[in-house]
């Protein structure tokens, strides 16, 4: 593998991933909608001049679409909406005019696809995909992911967990919260935390890559938490002893505040990589603890 292109690949994931190819001595294409350096620009939507970049390219990963971490308004649903279709779209028409197309074409997807779920575990064979929001979303990208397929080139929908690391996503805000004394559990705390380490994020999709592995692959570790146990966790390795509980309607008030979104902490995921692990994939960081310890 010689040359990667990330789409979209200026967020934490993004970020990583290029930092994690690029010391293994892989060229990063960076595609971004903002105009910044060390990036090509592209709109998410329409062919342009990036699509020269895909010529010889081994690996295209697909990250790009509006973050779910605001508020589910009218005009935010749509942006989430377009801003995921009409990426995935525009990269199956840029491949299929390409004349050397990539081997593998990698595009995010969500552990959101399935159904909350305190008592079933869900696995690509038999997990439950229902009909909200965040699931119709879901089932909308992977859709126009594979609405095309091209010889010799395999797909993958990323159907990723809580991504957790220190320079992004929802870990810091976690940290900030249990540093305050809010580490107590969040709703019932019966709902299930499927997450994943960031590094080992990364791994997989290596793995993945080099495998022949193709369709939906859950991108989670494989011991998902409840969430009082894992905030109870958390809460012991920054050893802040005072542990507040924030009942539903607490969080209503303040997501109505921060401007996100009570989904992101109430969902019970409960998603298990089945196929990951029997591929034979090695987990570095398979419990809530071993995570943490690296991570704090």
């Amino acid at each position: 593998m010689k040359k990667v292109i990330i789409a979209g690949g200026t967020g934490f994931l993004g970020i990583a991933l290029k930092e994690y190819f690029e010391k293994q001595g892989v060229l990063v294409i960076t595609l971004s909608r903002k105009r910044i350096q060390n990036t090509t620009h592209w709109n998410g939507k329409d062919l342009g001049e990036w699509v020269k970049h895909l010529e010889d390219t081994d690996v295209l990963i697909n990250l790009a679409g509006k973050s779910v971490d605001c508020r589910y308004t009218d005009a935010n649903r749509k942006a989430i909406y377009n801003s995921r279709i009409d990426s995935t779209r525009v990269l199956n028409l840029a491949l299929e005019k390409a004349v050397t197309k990539p081997k593998v074409f990698l595009n995010a997807s969500t552990a959101t696809i399935y159904a909350h779920s305190e008592t079933q575990i869900n696995t690509e064979a038999n997990g439950i995909i229902g009909d909200d929001f965040s699931m119709g979303i879901a089932k909308s990208w992977e859709k126009e992911f594979f609405s095309k397929s091209f010889d010799g080139v395999r797909k993958i929908a990323l159907r990723t967990s809580i991504v957790l690391g220190n320079d992004g996503g929802a870990f810091p805000m976690l940290k900030k919260i249990t540093r305050l004394g809010m580490g107590g559990k969040q709703g019932r705390g019966n709902q299930f935390i499927s997450w994943i380490h960031i590094q080992d994020l990364c791994r997989a999709v290596k793995f993945i890559i080099d495998s022949d592995l193709d369709g939906p692959i859950n991108i989670t570790a494989p011991n998902p938490m409840r969430n009082d146990n894992f905030m109870e966790v958390l809460s012991q390795k920054l050893r802040v002893p005072l542990r507040i509980d924030q009942p539903k309607w607490l969080l209503e008030i303040g997501a109505a505040v921060i401007g996100t979104e009570t989904e992101l902490l109430l969902k019970s995921r409960y998603v298990y990589p089945q196929r990951l692990l029997d591929a034979r994939f090695e987990f570095n960081y398979k419990t809530v603890e071993e995570c943490l310890a690296d991570l704090l």
